[in-house]
C-alpha cells in the first residue's frame, strides 16, 4: 500500500516517517521547494527527537516532492496534513489550504483512493471536503475518512509508534479496512483502534485537546490558592492525581499553556460551538484564564524584584514552549520578554534548541551560549521552560556567576530542600516559601491551624 502525505509540518512530517517505519512506501509533498530540497539531503526542518534517525534508518521507503499530482496519483491512501492556523478575527480554524489540498488531490487520484484528513479540523470538515472532491472529481469513486493526530511534541515518534489509541472515522468498508491495514503493526501492542463516524473522530480531537487545557488551567488556579492559603501545590497535585479518575498528567502549575495546538484548538473549539448555539462555556473560560495567567507572569517577575526592574539584567532560561522542541509559537515567554524589556529591563536568554526559531520574534536581548554564560552578572534569572539542563544546574557556580540572588521558578523544578543551602531568593508556583519537613511518605504535614484572630483556621 503506497501512501501519499500532503504537508510535511510537524504532523505530516511525522507521521510520514512513521509509517515508513512501518514498512509503508511514503511520498510526503510540499509546496515549499527549499523544505523538500533539504529534506531530500537528510536536513529535518524541526527538532523532534529519533525523527531525523527514522529517517536515514526508512530512506529506502521514503520520497519528498513538491509534484502533488504525481504523488496523489500513484498513491493507495492520500492524507491531507496542512495547517489549520487560527482565523483572524474570530478564532476559527482557516480551512483554506485543506479545501485547497483536496481540490488538488481530486484532480489527480486515482478511482478506488481512499483520503483521509489528518489535520485537526472542526467538526463538519471532513464531510465537506468529501463535497468538494465529489464535485470537482464526480466521475473517481473514492472513500473518505477522518484520522486525528495526538502527537506531543518532544514524545511525538513514541506517541505515534505506541499510541494510547488511534481515532478513525470512516462512512464505508473499503475506507475502515485501509486503515486497519495501515495501522496493523500496532495490533502486537493490542493498542485500542476506535472506528467511529466522521464527526466523532473531529470531535474527540478537539475535546481531547480542550480537556488537557482545562487540567492544566485548573492546576494553575490551584497554585495560586495554595499561595494565599499557604498549601504546597505539588503535594496537592500527587494527593489529586493518584484518584484514577483524574490522573497525575498535565497536573504540573506553570505560567500558562502555548504551543501550536491547545490555543489555537480552543479557540477555534469555542468558536464552532458558539457558531453552532451551544457555547462551552468552561473552555471559553479557560481560554481567558490562560491568557490572563501567561500576561501576569512578568507582573511575578516584577514583584520577586521588589517592584521594578528598570536597568535590572534578567536571565531567562527557555524560550521554547516546552522541552524537547523548538516550537515557540505562542511561548509564554514571548509575552513574558518584550513586558520585562518595556518595564526597562535587559534580557539574557537561553535556549537549548529554540533559538533560531525565537531570534526574528525577540529583539534587543542578548542570546547566550549556556545558562551559566546568561547568568553571569544577571539581577534575576527566570526559568520558563523545563529543559533536562535546567533541572542540574550547579546552583553554586550559578550563585557565583549572578550579581543578583532572585530565582523565579515558573516551572517548580527544584526541590525546596535543594535551593535552601544557597543564598538565592527563591520564587516558584504554589509552594510555601519556608522548608518543612516531610514525611518519608513523601508529604508535608500541614502547617498548625491558627485559631482566633481573624476567624481563619
Amino acid at each position: 500500500m503506497r501512501i501519499a502525505m500532503i504537508g510535511t509540518g510537524y504532523v505530516g512530517l511525522v507521521s510520514g516517517v512513521c509509517f515508513s517505519e512501518f514498512g509503508f512506501d511514503v511520498t510526503c509533498v510540499d509546496k515549499d521547494a527549499a523544505k523538500i530540497e533539504a529534506l531530500n539531503r537528510g536536513e529535518v526542518p524541526i527538532y523532534e527527537p529519533g525523527l531525523s534517525e527514522l529517517m536515514v534508518k526508512n530512506a529506502a521507503r521514503l520520497t519528498f516532492s513538491t509534484d502533488l499530482a504525481v504523488a496523489v496519483e500513484e498513491a493507495d491512501v492520500v492524507f491531507i496534513a496542512v495547517g489549520t492556523p487560527s482565523r483572524r478575527g474570530d478564532g476559527e480554524a482557516d480551512l483554506s489550504y485543506v479545501y485547497a489540498a483536496a481540490r488538488e488531490v481530486a484532480a489527480a487520484m486515482r478511482p478506488g483512493t481512499i483520503v483521509v484528513i489528518k489535520s485537526t479540523v472542526v467538526v463538519g470538515t471532513t464531510r465537506e471536503v468529501k463535497r468538494i472532491i465529489a464535485e470537482a472529481a464526480p466521475d473517481k469513486d473514492f472513500s473518505i475518512a477522518a484520522n486525528p493526530e495526538f502527537l506531543r511534541e518532544g514524545a511525538a515518534i513514541e506517541d505515534f509508534l505506541r499510541p494510547d489509541r488511534v481515532i478513525v472515522g470512516v462512512e464505508d468498508e473499503r475506507g475502515e479496512q485501509a486503515l486497519k491495514t495501515l495501522y496493523r503493526p500496532l495490533n502486537l501492542r493490542q493498542t485500542p483502534i476506535v472506528f467511529t463516524s466522521l464527526e466523532n473522530a473531529e470531535i474527540i480531537k478537539y475535546a481531547a485537546n480542550a480537556f488537557l487545557a482545562m487540567k492544566i488551567t485548573f492546576i494553575n488556579e490551584i497554585a495560586d490558592l495554595c499561595e494565599a492559603a499557604g498549601g504546597n501545590v505539588q503535594d496537592i497535585a500527587r494527593g489529586i492525581g493518584l484518584d484514577n479518575r483524574i490522573g497525575a498528567k498535565f497536573l504540573h502549575p506553570g505560567p500558562g499553556y502555548g504551543g501550536s495546538c491547545f490555543p489555537k484548538d480552543t479557540r477555534a473549539f469555542a468558536a464552532l460551538a458558539r457558531r453552532l448555539g451551544s457555547p462551552v462555556k468552561l473552555i471559553e473560560t479557560t481560554i481567558s484564564l490562560n491568557e490572563t495567567r501567561i500576561a501576569s507572569m512578568a507582573e511575578r517577575v516584577v514583584a520577586a524584584m521588589g517592584g521594578s526592574v528598570e536597568g535590572r539584567t534578567i536571565a531567562i532560561l527557555g524560550i521554547a514552549f516546552k522541552p524537547n522542541t523548538d516550537d515557540v509559537r505562542e511561548a509564554p515567554a514571548l509575552t513574558l520578554i518584550p513586558a520585562l524589556q518595556a518595564a526597562g529591563a535587559s534580557i539574557r536568554a537561553h535556549d537549548p534548541e529554540a533559538r533560531e526559531s525565537a531570534a526574528p520574534i525577540l529583539s534587543s536581548l542578548t542570546w547566550c551560549a549556556s545558562p551559566y554564560e546568561a547568568a553571569e552578572g544577571a539581577d534575576a534569572l527566570v526559568i520558563m521552560t523545563e529543559w533536562n539542563e535546567y533541572r542540574a544546574l550547579n546552583l553554586t557556580k550559578l550563585s557565583e556567576l549572578m550579581r543578583g540572588n532572585v530565582v523565579v521558578d515558573l516551572r517548580n523544578i527544584y526541590p525546596l530542600e535543594e535551593i535552601a543551602p544557597h543564598r538565592f531568593d527563591y520564587h516558584s508556583l504554589g509552594r510555601p516559601d519556608a522548608l518543612r519537613p516531610r514525611h518519608s511518605d513523601g508529604f508535608a504535614p500541614a502547617p498548625p491551624r491558627q485559631v482566633g484572630g481573624t476567624g481563619q483556621a
